[in-house]
């Protein structure tokens, strides 16, 4: 993969800088550097400068650069990836809890899926499985496992099991399609899930492939999906950055 070239901010961003008022000065920076994302002189994707640069610049200490980035790192503007620096992001994928597909909310907000397939692998089902999808114990299952990127950042990773009726799904397409997109071609119409959201800390491939801390927070959420007819289509576990993406629930009085 090219290396992304650091976007260099002219000074002007910085000109009306208070130094010495009561305004500390990283909350200031990361205000000007948020605008400048805003307004797209910053575009998604690009690579912010290294700290050390962008404090000789401005002549400030590097401990002050850091707290101003990691303010917008915080909020999901900003993302380091280790190898590659400080990238801006889209922003966190707020996600409500319908029965969509991680693939076609990212392309309808605008974001670039990338799908990496890590694993595609024809096993038996055991007893959970069997029971979770309907089918009898040691039943031919796909179980596949993906890494889904946003314009370029890991978002997450997604662990499906089929049953044998999808154990023919291609590779290829699957690192093209989303899941959902794929089913709905075989003319499954998915219907309603049992869902369950959480929390828990990553393993250590889990943080390597999110480029998260080690044993870093990760959003969860295991869901089985039933097509109209009331049949299981599809058992998944999978787990997201907390610091780009997040649940969305209206809830209503009864």
């Amino acid at each position: 993969m090219a290396q992304l070239e650091e976007k260099t901010l002219p000074l002007s961003v910085f000109v009306d800088l208070d130094r010495n008022g009561p305004v500390p000065l990283y909350y200031q920076i990361a205000q000007r550097l948020e605008k400048a994302i805003r307004e797209e002189v910053l575009p998604a994707g690009s690579r912010l400068e290294n700290e050390v640069a962008l404090a000789q610049r401005l002549g400030l200490s590097r401990p002050t650069i850091r707290r101003a980035i990691q303010e917008l790192v915080d909020k999901g503007l900003l993302v380091r990836r280790r190898g590659i620096g400080t990238q801006v992001v889209h922003g966190r994928v707020t996600r409500n809890v319908e029965l969509t597909s991680l693939f076609d909310d990212l392309e309808r907000s605008g974001q670039a899926p990338k799908t990496v397939v890590l694993a595609s692998e024809r096993g038996t089902a055991d007893a959970e499985i069997a029971e979770l999808l309907g089918v009898d114990l040691g039943s031919p299952v796909l179980h596949l496992t993906r890494l889904r990127s946003a314009d370029g950042v890991p978002l997450a990773i997604l662990d499906n099991v089929l049953p044998a009726e999808f154990i023919d799904l291609s590779i290829d397409d699957l690192a093209k399609y989303g899941l959902y997109q794929m089913l709905r071609t075989r003319g499954v119409n998915m219907r309603v899930a049992k869902q369950t959201i959480g929390a828990r800390a990553a393993t250590q491939r889990e943080a390597e492939l999110l480029d998260v801390g080690k044993a870093g927070p990760v959003l969860t959420m295991s869901r089985t999906a039933f097509d109209n007819s009331g049949k299981a289509i599809e058992h998944g576990r999978h787990c997201y950055r907390p610091d780009l993406y997040s649940f969305e629930i209206t809830l209503v009085d009864r």
